[in-house]
């Protein structure tokens, strides 16, 4: 292992340059200011599935949909819209407990939206298999309340409140059909003064079968008089922006598409949220899927007219107050002028490298489930990795909860770690490994006379396939350097190393599929097949991401 204490001067001197509390600096393989006044979307190139964001005061808070990953519900920070630091979780388990210790693929946490309201923090959050829920807090990294069931039931899902003038709570929520057995419409239902319990029957103040099929998403605003729902429709990856307005709180709600994919990439614009700066400027950050590397978020500029919105550029005009077709719809940017906050600040990016050298586990890494304590303890220099035995019933490390992963932070990288591996039992095996409904992995696994290379791969393994092992050369030493580089096409190649220097290729290479609503996640893992009273370990020195050269 590296030596401990140059790690840590080097951390004292970055901290004394650039005044950075942290090892992580800005990403080496994603960036989107662009350094001369303008950025490029994605403004965070990951899967931060279902942003919501509010501005307070100069601060903007975005959260994000988690699913079955713990710690979940993201929170991230910026103070100019174009960059974006990832600085806690509101829930440090989920619950119920025992029914998500197992992995629970597109349960879990669904599209959430936040809220500041009387000096607090709320966020709403559906499970779509339980209910509504609420958590509170007074300061934004906690400590959050324990979640309150709002309303109970399944298929409830993407919930927004609304605090009306007149001290009136009301909700809006939509329906997933895989659970409710209905889609393409959303309610209003109203709530307790105290916003945590639902006290109104729904009215149905949408249908979208017809217009918008698959409407969902929706986010409620007031304005002007008008209550406000953007909801996006027409399905996660080939859809548009749709507003609905009205004067009276259950409707009659006039429709109107706002933005589409247009002539740009941008396929799907789908759902988000509006905020504004200090300086009167609008924007709405909205996510794209893209496939593998799952549901990226995007920064639009967005104008007010006629008291309808336009999200996007407006490049035949039709939006301006004398346009000729009074249509007003927009579509999605590439590189823009960034927003006008007053300020300029630093760049900043979510964490992805990670040296490992503070004492808490890095922000950028989720386990699969809800973990047990015991599987991980940061050392002030390396993160020890105990083998988890694998569970009895599970098939390959599809259902593995014990897999600690990041998301992909850019379409092109190369991901690097170096781990001394100290096993005690046959068959326990430490990795990296390259996560999703097709994954493969790179291990060394202890055998009766030594430590061997291994590389596993698995297709259509949320079918419950078998794994395909390749079994490579004896490994002399503990220390090993495990690498995956990640092309276009999320095309994965796996290669390893005994000094660092030279790394050999193993396996085929894998073309890397998105998870269960998620993209795509590279990590680490330290498994056992049997129980015993003391397991052996892992422990990764660092772990890096740079640019494909």
């Amino acid at each position: 292992m590296e030596s401990i204490e140059m790690k840590k001067w080097l951390a004292i001197l970055l901290f004394s340059t650039s005044f950075i509390a942290t090892a992580q600096t800005v990403s080496k393989v994603w960036v989107s200011d662009n350094g001369n006044g303008t950025y490029k979307n994605p403004v965070i190139n990951a899967d931060y599935s279902d942003p919501d964001a509010i501005r307070v005061g100069d601060d903007y808070y975005m959260i994000a949909s988690s699913f079955n990953h713990i710690p979940g519900l993201p929170i991230l920070h910026s103070k100019d819209l174009v960059n974006w630091s990832l600085i806690g979780y509101a829930l440090k388990k989920q619950i119920p407990v025992d029914h998500f210790s197992k992995v629970q693929h597109g349960g879990g946490v669904w599209a959430p939206s936040i809220r500041y309201h009387n000096n607090e923090f709320y966020i709403y959050y559906p499970d779509p298999d339980f209910g509504i829920y609420l958590i509170k807090a007074k300061n934004i990294l906690g400590p959050w309340s324990e979640p309150v069931r709002v309303e109970a039931g399944k298929g409830l899902i993407d919930p927004c409140p609304l605090w009306d003038d007149n001290g009136k709570v009301y909700l809006v929520h939509a329906y997933a059909g895989s659970r409710a057995g209905i889609k393409s419409i959303i309610v209003v239902k109203e709530l307790n003064r105290d916003g945590t319990k639902v006290i109104g029957d729904a009215v149905m103040v949408y249908d979208g079968h017809i217009n918008d099929p698959t409407i969902e998403g929706p986010k409620f605003y007031k304005r002007n008089g008008y209550y406000y729902i953007f909801a996006p429709a027409g399905g996660v990856s080939t859809g548009w922006q749709t507003i609905l307005r009205s004067k009276k709180i259950y409707g009659p709600y006039e429709r109107k598409v706002v933005m589409d994919q247009g002539n740009t990439p941008i396929n799907g614009p789908h759902q988000g949220a509006w905020v504004d700066t200090k300086t009167g400027e609008h924007w709405f950050l909205h996510f794209q899927d893209k496939d593998a590397y799952g549901r990226v978020v995007h920064l639009q500029p967005m104008l007010w007219v006629n008291d309808w919105p336009v999200i996007g550029e407006d490049k035949d005009g039709d939006a301006r107050p004398n346009g000729a077709s009074g249509r007003g719809k927009g579509e999605p940017v590439l590189v823009y002028k960034k927003p006008d906050v007053g300020k300029t600040y630093p760049i900043a990016t979510v964490a992805d490298s990670d040296e490992f050298n503070a004492a808490r586990l890095g922000l950028q890494w989720q386990w699969q489930a809800n973990p047990k304590p015991y599987w991980a303890f940061p050392s002030n220099g390396y993160l020890r990795l105990f083998s988890a035995q694998l569970p009895d019933s599970i098939k390959n490390y599809w259902d593995v909860p014990s897999l600690l992963m990041q998301k992909f932070p850019a379409e092109e990288f190369i991901a690097t770690t170096k781990l001394s591996f100290k096993p005690r039992l046959d068959g326990e095996k430490a990795g990296l490994i390259i996560h999703g409904a097709d994954y493969a992995y790179l291990s060394l696994v202890k055998k009766t006379n030594g430590n061997y290379i291994s590389f596993s791969n698995c297709k259509n393994a949320d079918k419950g396939n078998e794994e395909s092992v390749s079994d490579g050369e004896r490994i002399t030493g503990n220390d090993i350097y495990f690498r995956v580089k990640v092309g276009k096409g999320a095309v994965c190649e796996f290669s390893y190393s005994e000094d660092g220097i030279r790394f050999k290729n193993i396996g085929e290479k894998l073309v890397a599929k998105p998870g269960r609503w998620v993209s795509a996640k590279v990590g680490l893992f330290c498994t056992r097949t049997v129980k015993t009273n003391d397991s052996g370990f892992a422990d990764v020195d660092w772990f890096r991401f740079e640019p494909v050269q």
